[in-house]
């Protein structure tokens, strides 16, 4: 399935372009980041691999 990208917003990009160098918000993305993908993972270990 081909899917198409979306437009850029200008906008957007020019606002994370400065909040990349804000450790906070850094911080935090990486936070979010990391609790999705170990969400994910646990969500989708095998059976015999779950307690």
């Amino acid at each position: 399935m081909v899917r198409i990208a979306k437009p850029s917003d200008p906008e957007k990009i020019k606002y994370l372009k400065q909040k990349i160098h804000d450790r906070r918000y850094m911080a935090s993305a990486i936070q979010r980041l990391a609790a999705k993908l170990s969400e994910e993972l646990v969500h989708n270990r095998p059976d015999h691999l779950q307690q």
